[in-house]
């Protein structure tokens, strides 16, 4: 009887090895295609939120955020943390001038990380936001390193919160070729 018991836990033991061992080995290319599904539907978000801003599309941006979103500002005098609602306010009438070709803009953008699931995504990089009047003058430019945690919802993604660091270096912009 003892006999009958050891061999049966042995084999149990045996048996959770080689299921623990299959699934290690059978992970890493599940994890590597449910990344590069989700690193190019992020892609997708982000070309989608830049051309927003590029095009001065301001109902398309605030789409692009989760109503209960949050956006922090951590450079300057005036660092603060407010609704999305709040900064989207701030930022019409930029977004009108944009429209009505008052101001061309344009955004780059670099990753340093992204990190997520098939619905969670933190994203970490640095965007240069550049500015300039109708007439080639006046042009503004801020290297601005941040972090954007967004969640997909019925098959979109959404920016919860977005956390604008202090400006960067344009050696830091660089430094993400």
């Amino acid at each position: 009887m003892h006999k009958n018991i050891l061999v049966l836990v042995i084999f149990l033991m045996v048996s959770v090895q080689l299921s623990a061992a299959a699934s290690k080995k059978c992970f890493p290319s599940i994890q590597a295609r449910n990344d590069s599904t989700r690193i190019a539907e992020l892609d997708r978000y982000w070309e989608r939120l830049n051309k927003t801003v590029i095009e001065g599309d301001f109902e398309g941006n605030k789409d692009c955020f989760h109503k209960d979103a949050v956006i922090v500002f951590a450079s300057g005098n005036n660092k603060t943390s407010v609704p999305i609602s709040t900064a989207l306010e701030g930022w019409k009438k930029g977004f009108k001038d944009t429209r009505e070709g008052e101001i061309k803009v344009n955004i780059e953008l670099r990753f340093s990380q992204r990190i997520g699931n098939e619905t969670t995504a933190h994203e970490t990089g640095i965007f240069v936001y550049t500015s300039t009047d109708t007439n080639g003058g006046n042009t503004v430019r801020f290297i601005i390193p941040f972090e954007m945690l967004l969640v997909k919802r019925n098959n979109k993604w959404y920016a919860m919160m977005e956390y604008q660091k202090p400006l960067a270096t344009q050696k830091e912009w660089d430094a993400l070729q």
